[in-house]
Formats: structure tokens, C-alpha cells, sequence
């Protein structure tokens, strides 16, 4: 150590000293993040400090994450191709199991080209600063999700805001810019809200103004639409009509990454130019290799969706019963929205000790005054499952 300093300083002290203030207001806002430490695999009874619960805060909507066939899978791809990629997909990390889920994603978003990468959230960066930067402007509901609003930072193109599934402020938006290229972003299916965006309308709106429609549907492949192929099945469009589509497998897949998948040009582009892609290492191929048998199984098994669109009106119509607030959603994100933060905490702690597990979801990830528990419902969960939440929350009825 310099001798010159001055021994009465530590810079490790000075910086807890800088941070403790921050954290202190979270506590006190009933805004502090906790993490819980799960004990056995992903599934809609897990164990928590030695206790068993009824968890409904994943997003393991079809119940694959544990799925034997898929474990299975996995298991004989680690023994073929070992566990990690060992490098970027440009360098030697592109093996056979990546390449052939990229052409099932194509075939089954039924676009010319796929592109896997890393998370969701490395995808939006990727794609938005691969297609823009200053002098493009980017178009974005409010509720968008985090990734699509960092990934107008690093674009450094100009980022306009337009009201949550307001077609008409995003057309006077878009009516009002002028120059370099436009892009339009939104969430599919919202993930805090659980409802369905506008896409047929902002497609029209995007495609009059000369803008290119973009969609995240995290929260919507595999799940939604009469064979699972997400919000844009629900709306019946194309390529055409939205060109650039981002998924995630993580979710209704049950396993982990995310792709984009789009035109040959646009793939291609994307290998050039996304840094996101091009500078990380890519998916360990068993993961790749997993997620093509829940990719097949989503195809081959609908009573999936259909078990879990039942459970959501049984859980819709126990809630309305009940006369709890509860957002305008089809999807398996059934949102009760309390309000205040603490309330919202407190309700989390009160279904804890009932045995029911639900994250309370708090500013910032929502609006203030938008606190809420959102309900995420799975095919692996059964009607008796619904009753036991809904026995819960009617402690929380007013």
C-alpha cells in the first residue's frame, strides 16, 4: 500500500457509505428485492426452506422445464457435445444442435432464417443497435419490457414514447418524425399486464408511415394462438406485416435463450453487425439440444394450452367472484393490482403463509401506485391448485 495515503480512508467503506442510503429507502418503501433460494427442479410445487408451496409466479407456462423428455435430451447431448460451447457461435461455439434448432425456430415462426442468442435481453440489444443508431428513431409503448427500452440507449438512435396499446398516439408519432429509419417496438404479450398487444392496427399504422415492426413475444410463443405461435397467430400476420420477431425459450420452452428470426438479409445482417451475438459465448449445445424436444412437444401436445386457457377462466371467474382488481388479461399473466407497494408485500407474506408463492411486483418494474401480484399460471398446475390460491386471496377480498 502507498504510504502516502491516508490511512484514515477506505475506499471499500466510502462506497458502502455512497450505497447504503439508497438501499435503507428501498426498505423503508416496501421496495427492497429479495431473492429465494428454491431447493429440487423448477415446477408449481417447490421447496423453500425445508417447506413445500403452491408457486404461481413462473413463467414455465407449459410445465417443460422439468419435463422428463426434455431432461432426457439434455442429458444425451451433454454426453455427445459436453457441456459448454467453448466460444462465440463466430469462432468454434456454433455445433450441430444450435444449427438445428435456428432452422425448426425458422420453420416454426415460419420465417426464412432463425438466430439464437444468449437471453431475450441480449437479443433486443443486438437487433435494435445492429438496425439503428443517430438520426433512426425508435417507436415504444410505455410498458415496453427494460430490454427493448436499454436497447434504444446503446442504439443511440431517438427513442419516442407512446402511451400503453394507444394506436393512435403511436400514428401521430410516427406521423411526426422524419428521416433515417423508423422502428417500432412492443412487447406481444406484456408481461406485467398480461394482455395481448394491438399488433394488426400498428402493424397497419407502421407500414403506412415506413416503419418496421418489431415484436417481442417473450411472454407469447408457444402459449398463445390456436397451435402456439404466439400474438402474431392471434392476429393472423405475417412476415409481411411484422418483420422482425424475437422469442425466448426460457419461458413456454422451459429451458434458456432466445432468438430472432426474420428474413435471410436481416439473419445475416444480424451476424455482421449485432455485438451481442458476435462477442459472447454462445449456448451450451445440450441446452440447444432441449429445447428442440419442447419445441416438438408444443407442436404435438395442444391439451398443453387448452388445460391452461381452462385454468385461467377458472382463476378469472373465482377472482371476479371474490371482487378483487384484477387486469383485463386472457393470457396465463393474471395481474391483481393492489396498488401501494407495502400493500402489495404484505398480501405476498400473508399467501406465504398459506403456502402459496407469488412474488409482489413493485416499482420500478411497474408504474407507482401499480403494485400487484402477478399470477402466472402453468399447464402443470391443476384446478385443485387454483382453488387452494383463490381460498388465499379471498382473505385479501374487501
Amino acid at each position: 500500500m502507498d504510504a502516502s495515503r491516508d490511512s484514515a480512508f477506505s475506499p471499500a467503506k466510502a462506497l458502502d457509505e455512497a450505497l447504503a442510503g439508497a438501499l435503507e429507502h428501498r426498505i423503508a418503501g416496501s421496495l427492497y428485492r429479495s431473492r429465494t433460494t428454491v431447493d429440487g427442479p423448477q415446477g408449481v410445487e417447490p421447496v423453500i426452506d425445508g417447506r413445500s408451496y403452491i408457486s404461481f409466479c413462473s413463467n414455465d407456462y407449459l410445465g417443460l422445464a422439468n419435463e422428463p423428455r426434455v431432461r432426457a435430451a439434455f442429458i444425451r447431448a451433454v454426453s455427445e457435445y459436453g457441456v459448454g460451447s467453448g466460444a462465440s457461435h463466430l469462432v468454434t461455439g456454433h455445433l450441430r444442435p444450435h444449427h438445428a434448432l435456428e432452422e425448426e425456430l425458422a420453420d416454426f415462426t415460419g420465417r426464412a432464417r432463425a438466430l439464437l442468442f444468449s437471453t431475450g435481453y441480449m437479443a433486443n440489444l443486438g437487433l435494435t443497435a445492429a438496425l439503428t443508431g443517430r438520426g433512426d428513431t425508435l417507436f415504444e409503448d410505455r410498458l415496453n419490457h427494460a430490454s427493448l427500452l436499454d436497447a434504444a440507449v446503446l442504439s443511440r438512435a431517438r427513442l419516442r414514447r407512446f402511451p400503453h396499446g394507444d394506436v393512435g398516439a403511436l400514428e401521430r408519432v410516427l406521423t411526426d418524425d422524419a428521416g433515417g429509419r423508423k422502428l417500432v417496438l412492443t412487447d406481444g404479450v406484456f408481461s406485467m399486464e398480461g394482455d395481448i398487444a394491438p399488433l394488426r392496427e400498428e402493424s397497419r399504422v407502421a407500414w403506412e408511415q415506413g416503419a418496421w415492426l418489431v415484436v417481442d413475444d417473450a411472454h407469447g410463443l408457444g402459449v398463445v394462438g390456436p397451435t402456439g405461435r404466439g400474438s402474431l397467430e392471434v392476429h393472423g400476420l405475417s412476415c409481411d406485416d411484422v418483420p422482425i420477431l424475437m422469442g425466448t425459450l426460457g419461458k413456454a420452452f422451459g429451458t434458456f435463450g432466445a432468438f430472432v428470426a426474420g428474413s435471410h438479409a436481416l439473419i445475416e445482417t444480424l451476424i455482421q453487425q449485432a455485438r451481442s451475438y458476435i462477442y459472447t459465448t454462445a449456448l451450451p449445445p445440450a441446452v440447444a439440444a432441449a429445447a428442440r424436444t419442447s419445441l416438438r412437444i408444443v407442436q404435438d401436445e395442444p391439451w398443453r394450452r387448452d388445460h391452461l386457457a381452462d385454468l385461467v377462466r377458472r382463476f378469472r371467474h373465482g377472482v371476479q367472484a371474490l371482487g378483487l382488481p384484477l387486469l383485463d388479461s386472457t393470457t396465463p399473466i393474471q395481474p391483481v393490482v393492489l396498488g401501494d407497494a407495502h400493500h402489495a408485500l404484505q398480501a405476498a407474506i400473508r399467501l406465504g403463509e398459506r403456502g402459496i408463492f407469488v412474488v409482489p411486483i413493485r416499482p420500478p418494474t411497474v408504474p407507482r401506485g401499480g403494485a400487484r401480484l402477478r399470477i402466472a399460471l402453468s399447464a402443470a398446475h391443476t384446478p385443485d391448485h387454483v382453488d387452494r390460491l383463490l381460498d388465499a386471496l379471498a382473505e385479501l377480498a374487501p
